[in-house]
């Protein structure tokens, strides 16, 4: 009998979960055996041109600051989880067994994505890096726990179509889905793909475009205030300042009804929640982006959270044609009210109500499932 799965996201998204006080847990990679390449060898931390060449400056724009300008992408911290695992305590670098492992499990990744998988892209960098989590603070490396009036915000439209529905409404989704935003760190924050960003910047502006669900800041660095309080953004109100070569962000003015998790996905913070970035040229191909996160509603105490933002060869950033490709809640809603007939009709017949169906993307099929090509469908 051919199975239909009752909950199914046509988007073309990121399989990742959402960030919580627990290690975020990576897309599919290759087994630890692939053999790293030499720029995978080392932690590529430790080789920027800010470190081991004390003359080296960053590059300059033709007025003078330090440029940002080109495509980037966070595509090299694919293997690194956002909270730090216990057994590492406060060590924020990996012992060289433990990075000779890592680099060892993302050569793997890089391999299979290019060579074996077909079902979706699946990007990975071409450097690793030996941190042990991407939270630097506080010092176990830990997202804070949430505060009683954030936990109260959980729901099951934190994960929409990754989580257990039931799915009734628009409400019932997050932003992801219905492609509108993934909010700001939602749209850093390493994925299974589309983590490419591109920068320019003039004297007074500088603007970030983020490549999936394509959201662009304009971020002023004429010194003008923020927005009045009334005035709520998805993607909060920025303003820029440099600190003589670090570009710093301050953004707030958010509303409430986006998450920090990736992909935009996890319980949402409230609108106090005020988010300062760091933005370094450490190398040419990298900058050092740290991210201070303050949400006194939300959580129990502030975090910050260290990326690289590096190049990688030929990446390119398209147009994300979301709303054209998404199938997400079309899908969903027709699942949901599919296994609503499926529960009648087991209900009348005597039979054991059956399970509801999930978002099953890479695992194998289950047992007795028909296989079948979708593009030889009529």
């Amino acid at each position: 009998m051919r199975t239909a799965l009752t909950t199914y996201s046509g988007l073309a998204c990121a399989v990742t979960l959402l960030i919580s006080g627990s290690a975020q847990a990576q897309g599919p990679g290759g087994p630890p055996t692939a053999e790293p390449s030499a720029i995978r060898s080392v932690p590529a931390e430790t080789t920027t041109a800010a470190l081991t060449d004390p003359n080296w400056e960053a590059p300059r724009t033709s007025w003078g600051d330090p440029s940002f300008e080109g495509v980037w992408s966070t595509d090299d911290m694919r293997g690194i989880g956002t909270s730090r695992n216990p057994r590492h305590g406060t060590r924020e670098s990996l012992t060289s067994e433990e990075f000779a492992e890592r680099a060892g499990r993302d050569e793997a990744g890089r391999d299979r994505a290019i060579y074996t998988e077909t079902f979706l892209r699946n990007e990975w960098g071409i450097r690793t890096f030996g941190y042990t989590s991407l939270v630097v603070d506080p010092p176990d490396g830990r997202i804070p726990e949430m505060t009683e009036a954030g936990r109260a915000r959980a729901g099951n439209r934190d994960r929409g179509t990754f989580g257990p529905g039931p799915f009734d409404a628009f409400e019932d989704f997050t932003l992801y889905d219905r492609c509108i935003t993934r909010g700001v760190m939602g749209s850093i924050l390493p994925v299974i793909y589309g983590n490419g960003l591109r920068i320019v910047q003039n004297p007074d502006t500088i603007a970030i475009s983020y490549e999936m669900i394509h959201d662009t800041r304009i971020i002023p660095l004429d010194g003008r205030p923020h927005l009045s309080a009334p005035v709520r953004q998805y993607m909060g109100n920025a303003r820029g300042h440099w600190e003589g070569d670090t570009l710093v962000i301050e953004t707030q003015n958010f509303t409430d009804e986006t998450s920090i998790g990736a992909n935009g996905n996890g319980t949402r913070h409230s609108n106090e929640m005020t988010i300062t970035e760091r933005l370094t040229r450490v190398d040419p191909d990298m900058i050092e982006y740290i991210a201070t996160i303050d949400d006194p509603v939300a959580y129990t105490a502030p975090f910050t959270v260290r990326l690289m933002i590096t190049t990688q060869p030929d990446y390119q950033v398209y147009e994300y044609s979301c709303h054209e490709g998404n199938g997400a809640v079309g899908h969903s809603l027709s699942g949901e009210r599919a296994y609503e007939r499926q529960v009648e009709e087991a209900i009348a017949a005597g039979l054991p109500i059956p399970p509801r169906g999930g978002m099953n993307v890479y695992g194998p099929p289950e047992e007795g499932a028909e296989i079948f090509n979708i593009n030889e469908l009529e």
